[in-house]
């Protein structure tokens, strides 16, 4: 029986290996980043493209290298500021004894959030890997603004007996120095990496970009907001767990002559 009954043949061109990722065969594609543009912005074109193709089940797509270690980061991103969050409030907790006060420091950091993510977009700036180590410097820059004012409210308020109003209003002109030092030293610190030249200032920029915006809103908002969330949740813990963590009554003696 001839070969020619069931089968035919041709001359053509075949690849010389085939690529395997795993079991499976597979085909890699690279690509390079055209000048202003980012990693993120090429990987969310790349998605949207791989959803308009409809590909079949049977062919899957996923990214290699770069890319791949720049997904991966972003996803366990929201996880780490999670835990950076959960450390500090139960560290400020413990050191004030409280467990309303805290939630008044940690207050302030949706400001420099949000100040950060402004001032990223306002110099079209990507969220980054980078970007978002600012943002959890920012964690532990900010909410000194809050510590320091606490920090002396609650101090007054036990061992001056007075009230939260007070307290917290004198915490704001006394403290009001330290503050301005400190933020203006973080400040002026980051903007040589906002606004640098050189060799890797590209990947620096969004570190600096960051923390200049995320100090520079926050310490706008802070020094109003903090006050007044202060007074509300030390009369929403008074109402809940009583007079725990509240001034003891002075002495004759404590009291300070006028």
């Amino acid at each position: 029986m001839p070969l020619s009954a069931f089968s035919h043949f041709e001359t053509t061109t075949e690849p010389l290996s085939i690529t395997h990722q795993g079991q499976f065969p597979s085909i890699t594609v690279s690509f390079n980043l055209a000048s202003n543009a980012s990693l993120g912005g090429a990987i969310s074109t790349i998605d949207k493209m791989q959803k308009d193709m409809n590909m079949p089940a049977s062919l899957q797509a996923d990214f290699q290298g770069t890319a791949a270690s720049f997904r991966n980061s972003l996803s366990n991103e929201p996880l780490l500021i999670l835990a950076a969050l959960v450390t500090v409030y139960i560290v400020l907790g413990v050191l004030y004894e409280s467990f309303i006060h805290p939630i008044t420091i940690l207050s302030t950091l949706p400001s420099a959030g949000v100040g950060a993510f402004l001032a990223l977009i306002i110099f079209h700036q990507d969220l980054s890997v980078v970007a978002i180590i600012g943002i959890v410097l920012l964690i532990g820059i900010v909410k000194k603004n809050g510590i320091m004012m606490v920090d002396f409210a609650l101090d007054a308020e036990r061992h001056q007996c007075k009230n939260a109003t007070d307290a917290i209003y004198d915490a704001c002109l006394i403290r009001f120095r330290p503050i301005m030092m400190t933020t203006m030293a973080a400040l002026l610190g980051g903007i040589p990496l906002a606004f640098g030249k050189g060799i890797g200032s590209e990947l620096r920029r969004p570190l600096g970009i960051t923390i200049v915006g995320g100090l520079i809103l926050s310490q706008i908002l802070t020094l109003y907001t903090t006050p007044v969330i202060y007074i509300f949740f030390d009369k929403l813990g008074k109402k809940h767990f009583g007079a725990r963590g509240a001034a003891p009554s002075a002495s004759p003696e404590a009291v300070p002559a006028d």
